[in-house]
């Protein structure tokens, strides 16, 4: 387990922006997949309703406004953020980083480390890494770290195993060097076995010349190279082994009461998995 703690680090606040477009899940796919099945989903995963973002509406434009909105309500002098680094898996273009994209949206100064990272459900822990790195060696004072996916335009819309479970959403979050700060202590495990778990196999130099047709997987949905693909199974058997194993050896190493935790937050749309989460770590079901 990789470690961290940073001692003069503040986070001065998070705001998030989601499409305007709302879908209930019964509404929407029901006739596709069946009242039934859409039901038993809903019941399982505990997701109802979901924001999608509009055809022409990228993960960077709600990054941007939540950007706009927290800067804004902070007061902050945009030349003195000097890193603003995005994380997505949607990006605007394969070149140049959308994070240049959002540098130019937003104005800020030249004197500024603007890069992307190109990762998904474990993006925000990373990004807070990277972002508290850069803020305790270098001579800024504010960073803006900025996260978004729109994935549902990777997903095929008869893919039954995933297209109803993503919602989309862009966010930005302020952080300030400061020596009045709490400690922010981080952890990170990799396991890049299972990078088939979840894969978009075509549309980068992987697979150049990967056929757009439409086919039968071996899970029984219909999609092409293009589209998201997500083994389920490996999913859920990854997150309630490594995920608790994590959180167990994290708090013993630091010798942190569990319940002395105010709240914990878990990247994971799947309520029959949190619910997993809980039991296999032991943790207490009010603070979920």
């Amino acid at each position: 387990m990789i470690q961290s703690c940073f001692n003069n680090i503040k986070i001065l606040g998070i705001a998030t922006a989601v499409p305007k477009n709302k879908e209930i899940i019964s509404e929407k796919f029901n006739e596709l997949f069946g009242a039934d099945a859409v039901a038993q989903f809903s019941k399982t995963t505990g997701v109802i309703e979901r924001r999608v973002s509009l055809e022409e509406q990228t993960s960077s434009d709600l990054a941007f406004i939540a950007a706009k909105k927290l800067i804004k309500e902070k007061n902050i002098d945009k030349e003195k953020i000097g890193i603003c680094i995005y994380v997505t898996q949607t990006p605007d273009y394969r070149i140049p980083a959308t994070a240049c994209v959002l540098h130019k949206r937003l104005n800020l100064a030249k004197d500024c480390i603007v890069f992307d990272v190109n990762l998904g459900c474990s993006g925000y822990v990373y990004g807070i890494q990277i972002i508290n790195s850069l803020l305790e060696t270098t001579n800024c004072r504010y960073a803006l770290l900025l996260v978004g996916d729109t994935s549902n335009k990777g997903i095929a819309p008869t893919d039954q195993s995933s297209i109803m479970l993503f919602g989309e959403s862009g966010s930005a979050t302020l952080l300030e060097k400061i020596e009045s700060a709490n400690e922010i202590k981080t952890a990170y495990r990799t396991d890049g076995d299972g990078f088939k778990a979840i894969i978009i196999p075509a549309g980068a130099y992987r697979n150049r010349n990967a056929s757009n047709e439409i086919s039968i997987w071996g899970d029984g949905n219909k999609r092409s190279d293009y589209n998201l693909y997500m083994n389920g199974v490996d999913v859920f058997t990854f997150t309630i082994s490594e995920v608790p194993a994590l959180i167990n050896e994290f708090v013993e190493i630091n010798h942190i009461d569990k319940e002395s935790f105010d709240c914990f937050a878990f990247h994971q749309a799947n309520l029959y998995i949190l619910k997993q989460l809980i039991k296999k770590a032991k943790l207490p079901k009010d603070k979920l």
